[in-house]
Order: structure tokens, then sequence, then C-alpha cells
């Protein structure tokens, strides 16, 4: 059991990772702060965001549970879903390479970030978790991956938090910081931004083709 503990927090940092580098992650965080309300909206922006990742892992967890993989030995179907997406997460991120010189300009909804009301950024936060497939796909392969690694339903639970904490650090330490620093941050983070901007397509694609390939090593090797 110790075993499968240590290795399943091990699987969930890659995987959280993905999801914390993404532009999609990070960009949005930092144009709420810029809202009229900074403080309050980054906050909310926050919580929605992390609220959204725990219900989207827990949904796939359960998911897992229903099929029979909680609390049990690993099944064999978990070894072919790793391959399956490994080999997902790898066409992925060839396809991102291979666009990554398409226009980097920011869509229209992503610039009205800044106008956000607290309200409206805790419930955009949430939603952008479920419109952004690869948040999507990503906690779907999270959840599935704790929930067919054959832990107690303690450790199932802390393995879940885990993931979210890693999954949305890059939201909440500027957000975070903001609350604590203020402005004096900005010129941080408007460089953070701007150099995510120009460079996403050539990191995301990296980071998923290294991912898809352990991803795929640990199905293969699982089999």
């Amino acid at each position: 059991m110790s075993a499968n503990w240590g290795s399943t927090l091990t699987e969930l940092i890659p995987l959280g990772l993905v999801v914390a580098f993404s532009p999609l992650s990070i960009i949005p965080a930092v144009l709420v702060l810029h809202a009229p309300r900074p403080k309050p909206t980054g906050l909310a922006f926050m919580a929605g965001w992390l609220v959204g990742l725990a219900v989207l892992t827990g949904i796939f967890l359960m998911a897992s549970d229903l099929a029979g993989g909680v609390g049990k030995s690993p099944p064999s179907w978990a070894s072919w879903l790793r391959i399956v997406v490994g080999l997902a997460l790898i066409t992925f991120g060839a396809y991102r390479w291979f666009t990554r010189k398409k226009s980097e300009h920011m869509p229209g909804w992503m610039t009205r970030m800044s106008t956000l009301t607290p309200g409206k950024a805790a419930v955009t936060g949430a939603v952008l978790t479920v419109a952004n497939v690869k948040v999507l796909f990503i906690c779907a392969a999270a959840g599935l991956a704790i929930g067919s690694a054959g832990l107690g339903s303690t450790n199932v639970w802390f393995a879940a938090l885990w993931y979210v904490a890693v999954a949305g650090s890059s939201v909440a330490l500027p957000i975070l910081g903001y609350a604590v620093s203020g402005d004096r941050l900005d010129p941080a983070l408007n460089a953070l931004k701007d150099w995510m901007q120009r460079q996403h397509a050539v990191l995301v694609a990296a980071i998923l083709v290294v991912i898809g390939l352990l991803v795929l090593y640990k199905g293969i090797h699982g089999l």
C-alpha cells in the first residue's frame, strides 16, 4: 500500500503541472488582478478555480469507484487507460507543436477578465476548468489514476487534494502574493503574462509530450 501511495503522488505531480503551466491557467489569474477590485476578485477567481478542479477530479474518481477500482488492487484496465491517456497527451503535444506559429493574440473573453466583479470571477474560475478541454482531460486522468491505484478511502481523497494543490498552484500563488504585496507585484506579473503569451505553445507541447511518454511507460510497464 505504501508503495502505491508514493507512486500515486509522484504520478499526480506531472499531471498537475500540465494544468499549472497552461497559459489558460496563469494568464486569467493575472488579468483578474487588474479588475476594479483586484484582491476580492482574484481571491474569488482562485476559489472558483480550485473548486472546479476538485469537483472534476472527484467526478472521475467516483467513476473509477463505480468501475471497482477504489480500495482494491490496481485492475488491468488501469494500465490500458494509462496507455490511452499517454498516447492522447503525446498526440496533443505534437499538435500544439505543429500549430505553434498561429496567432498569439488573446481571445476576447480573456481580455474581459480585467472587468469582472468578484461574483462573476468565482463563476468564471469554475467554468474555465470545464471549458478548457486540456484541464478537463487531465483532471479525468488524475481522478481515474487515483481511483485505480488501490489506495484506502482516506488516502484516495488526500491524493485528490494533493493533485488539486499542484494543479491550482499557478493560480493561487500570484493571487495570494498580490493579496499580501498589492501593486508591487504588477511589473513581475505583467512580465510573466507577456512571456507566457510568447512561449506557451512550445512549453505546453514539450510538457505534454514528456508527461505523455511517462504515462505511456507506466501503462505498458503495468501490463
